[in-house]
């Protein structure tokens, strides 16, 4: 059977920008995510993650706009895809039957400190932040921070105004001490685009039962991710996947569950899931194990109506 995917995480913009010669428009070289493999994966809509690898850590709004930038020029460009920032914007392209587009800021670096910078970006299209990559930056700590803190003082107040414009917040790379901190801090569901079980694989950038449990609660969304040392510590394989959707759904997550792969965030692949093409025989194996309603709602269903009641109107 055909089923709709969305992927709420991928590193395209971020490769684009460190190689200019990969193309969205074909197959390339050196790259996982193109609109043929969208096409043969059955992605109606793709997050495109703005992400400042370290090489530009200290760059500033840079190279964001440029990201931005190139999702413009050569994404959207394509006319197969169209950007999502709000409510009607995202039922249009579902009908339409196009590919949707949503910009997610991976790590607060580039913000600078700077609330402009964030409501400019709010205005150029971004709806999602990732409060931090792995390590500290000015407004709060990463999972691998070895102090393991919470929010500063700025973060607190980038987290207020996010709250204001409608931008949703993700804690797929956040601290422990972050994570419910910001719990504290907002009543706005949030997210964690690209995390999995840390009670199956205890790594710290997946989730802890007690985590996922309070985006459930909160009305949340949580996205299992390929990246195969976030699903099995030695020599995973794709049915490995499968432990940790048990795991959510255990835990009362079955209608917040979607997946994140990650592609082009990471080199060595789990075989079977390399790139978003192999989203189809994916599905014939979560049929083997889960209903068709299960399955859908992993897919789309899940994050298509977490987007209609969390998106801006218009």
């Amino acid at each position: 059977m055909v089923m709709h995917v969305i992927d709420t995480h991928c590193d395209i913009l971020s490769r684009m920008l460190a190689d200019p010669t990969i193309s969205f428009a074909i197959e390339s070289t050196g790259a996982d995510v193109c609109l043929p493999r969208l096409r043969q994966g059955g992605l109606r809509l793709q997050f495109f993650a703005l992400y400042l690898s370290e090489r530009f850590a200290d760059a500033g709004m840079g190279p964001i706009l440029e990201m931005i930038d190139l999702y413009r020029e050569r994404v959207l460009a394509s006319g197969e895809v169209v950007p999502v920032r709000t409510v009607k914007e995202a039922e249009e392209s579902w009908a339409s039957g196009k590919i949707a587009g949503v910009l997610s800021l991976e790590g607060a670096e580039g913000l600078q400190g700077n609330l402009v910078n964030l409501r400019t970006l709010f205005q150029l299209g971004v709806r999602f932040l990732g409060l931090t990559w792995n390590h500290a930056n000015w407004a709060a700590d990463g999972v691998m921070e070895p102090r393991q803190g919470g929010f500063t003082v700025a973060g607190k107040r980038l987290i207020a105004e996010c709250d204001r414009l409608g931008i949703i917040l993700d804690v797929s790379h956040l601290s422990d001490n972050g994570f419910w901190q910001l719990a504290e801090l907002s009543n706005r569901p949030f997210i964690a685009s690209h995390s999995n079980s840390r009670s199956i694989c205890n790594h710290p950038r997946n989730l802890t039962d007690e985590q996922i449990q309070m985006i459930v609660q909160r009305n949340g969304c949580i996205s299992l991710t390929f990246v195969p040392w976030f699903i099995r510590e030695k020599t995973p394989v794709i049915t490995d996947i499968l432990r940790h959707l048990d795991r959510f759904c255990a835990l009362g997550a079955v209608d917040h569950i979607g997946f994140g792969s990650d592609f082009d965030g990471f080199d060595k692949k789990l075989p079977g899931l390399t790139n978003p093409s192999d989203y189809p025989a994916f599905g014939e194996l979560l049929l083997k194990h889960f209903s068709e309603r299960e399955v859908e709602g992993f897919f789309s269903r899940n994050w298509h109506s977490f987007l209609l009641n969390n998106l801006p109107v218009d």
